[in-house]
């Protein structure tokens, strides 16, 4: 490619930000997205006219930011995201928030006033500076533009270094903060021409390289394979799920020790290549005889702690020694155990491991209570006739295309896929928000995993998380692929009536539970979406089994709130007896 094409000499701001735009390029950024607005003119045209940089406009900034999210997701290569002065920028907050904490490259550049225009009652004028505080990984705020070397130097450079905090030592957001004077559209005005004539930007760009992957080594304490030593595994979504997928299995291989893996990790989906994989725990610890009869002497947890609440609070109770294994360098102990915690990879790790001598009783138990739990659990959602929410997660693990993405919502779905997804080897790929938690953002994010992902995509929602991000339709003509959006609709938040609140009602069911009279049909037609309910569950399979190669297809379960809740904790019952 010839670089020096793709700068823009018309005036300052458009040298400056295509300068901008061609290092992004050379360090291996290929999308942007951008949110309509005047002052980040000179951002936008530079960012839409690179040729190898896919930009997408998105009309609601709150609804870019979880696209973009969603785009980072897949392979977890740093995304831009651009926005005009003032509140816009407030706007993105929520997914800066989810992508610090759950790992996701975004560079967030944020166009603003200049010095002069602040703080003086300017039209679109807030204080950007630090907005985002410490959710970011780095923060700089960007200098007025300048048609001199020295000037662009800085810019490369800078941009250069913000690119690297999105990665390392966490993967995470940063923030660029660009002021820019009039004129803001690339009007020719003579400041830029001169100067740079000749100018040899292949040498100016030639050290500028996507950076190679870090290499994180240090030693860890001694691990034996003996006695009773339990692997738990996470929520994951690595960029190079074939490599973590060995790597764990490598580790299960060499301790013997049964793996008990969060519903969100790829683990399930893989289940050939992890020996001693448990998926019921949060069934089988219900029962008190046993948990106690399962209690570790020691634990190994990868990367976090699993959605599970029976769970933490069985690791909590047995207090033991745990060794805690993440790249990231922050605390990942939510626990607050006997833990250390150690940054290295898992392939590295692995190799430290020796390998077991003789085959591991504990691992045969935890073995023998999965067989009896998984085969009451299965029977169960079997004869379930009605729409019962958890069984739409377990027929999509056994009907869903192979390799599938299969996006999952917070609040009850992902629960759901806790309790109920099986081992397998489809190769579903599992991507979620579960940094903070939240539900806004859930259409957006699918939205981003399933554009240009080379096949359908899937998203497990409920109708309140869908609800809360409706403008993501808005994408629907920009959406290079197909997405799926399996609506759990049971007129309300599902998740509130397992807690003790739902006890108190007045006010519960219309403070908490929210019902909503939204006609999804309607909705979906208003933004040139397919509709359809779903009658039964031979009719969701179908659906399920073959997805559409484009546009976005909205299937509604219309389930009852009340009814599902009881219908979990029969169901936690008798797999909990099946533990006996």
């Amino acid at each position: 490619m010839n670089t020096g094409t793709s700068i823009d000499l018309r005036n300052t701001n458009s040298l400056w930000c295509s300068v901008l735009a061609e290092t992004l390029h050379r360090l291996g950024v290929r999308r942007a997205v951008t949110s309509p607005g005047s002052r980040s003119t000179p951002l936008t045209m530079a960012l839409a006219r690179h040729p190898a940089i896919e930009a997408i406009p998105v009309l609601d900034e709150r609804s870019a930011a979880f696209f973009a999210l969603g785009l980072a997701k897949r392979d977890l290569r740093p995304v831009v995201l651009v926005c005009t002065s003032g509140t816009a920028a407030a706007n993105f907050f929520p997914a800066v928030i989810e992508a610090r904490e759950s790992g996701v490259p975004l560079i967030i550049i944020t166009a603003d006033r200049p010095p002069e225009m602040r703080a003086c009652a300017s039209g679109q004028t807030i204080d950007q500076q630090k907005i985002y505080g410490d959710y970011v990984n780095f923060y700089h705020e960007l200098a007025v533009p300048e048609a001199t070397e020295a000037r662009l130097r800085y810019l490369r450079q800078t941009v250069a270094h913000a690119h690297v905090r999105t990665l390392r030592p966490n993967a995470g957001p940063v923030h660029l903060n660009a002021p820019f004077r009039d004129p803001l559209p690339p009007v020719e005005d003579g400041t830029a021409q001169g100067w740079a004539a000749g100018f040899d930007w292949e040498m100016f760009f030639g050290q500028l390289a996507e950076p190679g992957d870090e290499v994180v080594h240090t030693s860890v304490p001694p691990l034996a394979s003996d006695g009773h030593g339990v692997i738990v595994v996470g929520a994951a979504q690595p960029a190079d799920v074939d490599a973590y997928v060995e790597a764990v299995g490598e580790i299960a291989r060499r301790l013997g020790w049964p793996v008990l893996a969060d519903g969100l990790s790829p683990l399930r989906h893989h289940a050939s290549r992890v020996p001693g994989l448990v998926t019921t725990y949060a069934g089988i610890l219900r029962n008190p005889a046993a948990a106690e009869r399962l209690r570790p002497e020691r634990v190994l947890c990868l990367e976090g702690w699993p959605t599970s609440r029976v769970l933490q609070g069985w690791l909590e109770t047995c207090a033991a020694p745990t060794l805690l294994i993440s790249e990231r360098v922050d605390n990942r102990d939510a626990l607050h155990g006997r833990t250390t915690q150690r940054r290295i990879s898992l392939r590295a790790f692995a190799e430290q491991l020796p390998l077991a001598t003789e085959a591991n009783g504990y691992e045969r138990m935890w073995a023998a209570f999965e067989r009896k739990a998984r085969t009451v659990l299965d029977a169960r959602l079997t004869v379930t006739t009605e729409l019962f929410e958890p069984k739409a997660a377990w027929l999509l693990a056994q009907h869903l295309p192979e390799d599938t993405q299969l996006s999952i919502a917070n609040s009850m779905p992902v629960r759901d896929v806790e309790y109920v997804w099986p081992a397998g080897d489809r190769r579903i790929r599992p991507l979620f928000n579960r940094g903070a938690n939240g539900i806004d953002g859930t259409l957006s994010t699918a939205l981003g995993v399933a554009h240009e992902a080379g096949q359908p995509a899937v998203l497990l929602t409920g109708d309140l998380a869908l609800l809360h991000d409706t403008n993501g339709f808005l994408l629907r003509p920009k959406l290079v692929g197909s997405l799926t959006v399996v609506l759990i609709n049971n007129r309300g938040g599902g998740i509130f009536e397992h807690l003790p609140v739902a006890q108190f009602d007045p006010p519960f069911e219309e403070f908490f539970a929210t019902p909503q009279e939204a006609d999804f049909a309607k909705l979906a037609e208003a933004y040139g979406a397919e509709h359809l309910v779903v009658r039964d569950w031979e009719h969701f399979i179908a659906l399920v089994s073959e997805l559409p190669a484009s546009g976005i297809r909205v299937l509604e379960l219309r389930t009852d709130r009340k009814r599902d809740t009881a219908g979990r904790q029969q169901l936690f019952a008798a797999v909990a007896a099946a533990a006996e």
